[in-house]
């Protein structure tokens, strides 16, 4: 498959790129699907990251600051990617490429991720085999293929999510094979990822601001390890109006754990015990 090669107008515009890039975007896996018809990947916990060619965008469209040799290494096609450190290690990762002047040290360790050839034709499948002929014709560590494997059933699929937590990874990622590339939120593109759930008691209500102004943004709770964060996620306008008690238990979810130990991305789900 030859590769799109990225028009000089192009080029020129993305120098401003005042709009976040216009990229594919995962909704969540059905628990019925049959995932025969998609190519399974592990779903890295790095920072997405879009190469138009010349720069390197975050998701959100500001510039990545990533240093001059690590950006010379990337070919002159757009690539879409997740920068990546290792399993666990997104708060690190996150810190070093936001700097507005990069650590040399720190990008030595960074890799880049291609999972996807921005407006290449084809369907994934053959889009997938162009990224590994690309990457091994750049012959540079740094810069990888995502691998790409077919499970033949849901059986085998869930097989292959606990090896993947197992080994401290943080979920996978189903691609259609069949898709041809296509931009915004699509079922072509899904992730699976467990939800974890335990219990807190209330120990404050934090005030909203905004939309939630006199209503309860927040709930402070506290774990049994006396551990405390903040719960926003999951909680209905009637709930914000009258908000569990101060000591009550309640039960929300979350997927993994940051370094600090507390919830990643905890969500209420239920009221548990009243004081």
């Amino acid at each position: 498959m030859r590769l799109p090669a990225l028009p000089a107008a192009a080029l020129l515009a993305a120098a401003a790129f005042p709009a976040p890039p216009d990229l594919l975007l995962a909704e969540v896996m059905s628990p019925d699907l049959n995932p025969a018809a998609y190519l399974v990947s592990e779903k890295f916990d790095g920072v997405r990251a879009y190469w138009d060619g010349r720069a390197l965008w975050f998701r959100g469209g500001g510039r990545i600051p990533a240093p001059a040799w690590f950006l010379e290494r990337l070919p002159p096609v757009p690539l879409d990617g997740e920068l990546w450190m290792g399993r666990g290690r997104f708060e690190e990762l996150s810190g070093e490429v936001r700097r507005e002047q990069p650590r040399e040290d720190a990008w030595r360790r960074i890799r880049y991720l291609v999972f996807e050839l921005p407006g290449a034709p084809g369907p994934f499948e053959a889009r997938a085999r162009a990224i590994e002929a690309l990457v091994a014709r750049v012959g540079w560590p740094q810069l990888e293929a995502v691998a790409q494997t077919r499970v033949k059933d849901r059986a085998e699929l869930q097989a292959r999510l606990r090896d993947v937590l197992k080994a401290g990874g943080e979920g996978l990622m189903l691609h259609r094979a069949d898709a041809p590339y296509a931009t915004g939120r699509s079922d072509a593109l899904l992730k699976l990822k467990p939800l974890l759930d335990a219990e807190a008691v209330v120990v404050g209500h934090i005030p909203g601001k905004g939309r939630l102004a006199g209503l309860v943004g927040a709930l402070e709770v506290e774990t049994p390890e006396g551990r405390r964060f903040r719960i926003g996620s999951g909680l209905t306008d009637a709930l914000r109006r009258n908000p569990p008690a101060l000591g009550a238990t309640v039960t929300y979810t979350y997927r993994g754990l940051t370094r600090t130990g507390l919830p990643r991305f905890p969500a209420f789900l239920r009221l548990r015990t009243m004081p």
